[in-house]
């Protein structure tokens, strides 16, 4: 099954809602598509001991290795204030080494910057990522 960056981001915003950020206040969400054409969403978990949080897109990518899926199409971030629209919120580093690990270079990661859908690829965010290659 296709989907338009616009539903992902839109999704991504609707798991964003569920993000425990009582720390930073920063909720974060994450759709991420499987090669078998399921979404799997995610949002941050925070914790009084900071080691211990966990990432909205970590989160997307436990829950579909959970289920037997290793290989995926896309992702969309969305992340902001709570309360506030999601916005602009590129994965960090921990979270662009995670999808490296499954994710293919050319795969698409969707953000939402200004408003509108913004695409870049895994190898434009982490271009000499870690793997078993290296």
């Amino acid at each position: 099954m296709e989907w338009d960056y616009q539903t992902l981001l839109q999704k991504a915003e609707d798991a964003r809602r569920n993000a425990y950020a009582p720390y930073s206040h920063y909720a974060v969400g994450a759709c991420l598509i499987g090669q078998n054409g399921s979404l799997y969403t995610g949002c941050n978990v925070e914790n009084a001991s900071s080691g211990c949080c966990i990432c909205a897109e970590r989160t997307a990518v436990a829950k579909a290795v959970a289920e037997g899926v290793h290989a995926f199409g896309a992702i969309a971030v969305v992340g902001g204030e709570t309360g506030e629209q999601g916005d602009f919120c590129p994965p960090c580093g921990i979270c662009r080494q995670v999808l490296a690990e499954f994710c293919p270079k050319d795969m698409p990661v969707v953000l939402r910057r200004d408003g509108k859908p913004f695409a870049l690829t895994m190898g434009d965010l982490l271009p000499y990522a870690f793997d078993l290659e290296t």
